[in-house]
């Protein structure tokens, strides 16, 4: 699958593996390793939390970390999507979060082309 979003993660020291997965945690857009494992597993653990958090009146899941022996995994939410990296640990995973947080940023604006695609289309004769 070819990478647009995630395309600055995959220069980052250190990636094992991106991903960006939809409400149903199936993959949109993947690098690397464990990408299918990211997308399901995170997007479960983000509906568990989220139950938890929007109970206790604290709001929905915008970040997540996991530490494991080998990787550091990081996970920005926006919307219904979930980007997420996997580095080797012991990285620095200071850029991984700022480039991650603007992922987040740009899944979350809207879609500007879509509306300029259907006025230039309203003017043509079909």
């Amino acid at each position: 699958m070819s990478s647009t979003y995630l395309t600055p993660l995959l220069s980052l020291p250190g990636v094992e593996g991106a991903v960006l997965s939809g409400p149903d945690g199936l993959s949109v857009e993947s690098h690397g390793n464990y990408t299918d494992l990211m997308a399901a597993e995170l997007t479960a653990l983000r509906h568990m939390f989220e139950r938890t958090t929007r109970r206790g009146g604290l709001g929905g899941i915008t970040r997540m970390a996991i530490t494991a022996e080998t990787l550091e995994i990081i996970v920005v939410a926006s919307g219904p999507y979930l980007a997420a990296i996997a580095l080797t640990r012991g990285v620095d995973t200071r850029h991984a979060q700022q480039t991650l947080a603007r992922i987040a940023l740009e899944l979350s604006l809207p879609d500007t082309t879509a509306g300029q695609q259907e006025s230039q289309h309203r003017g043509r004769p079909v």
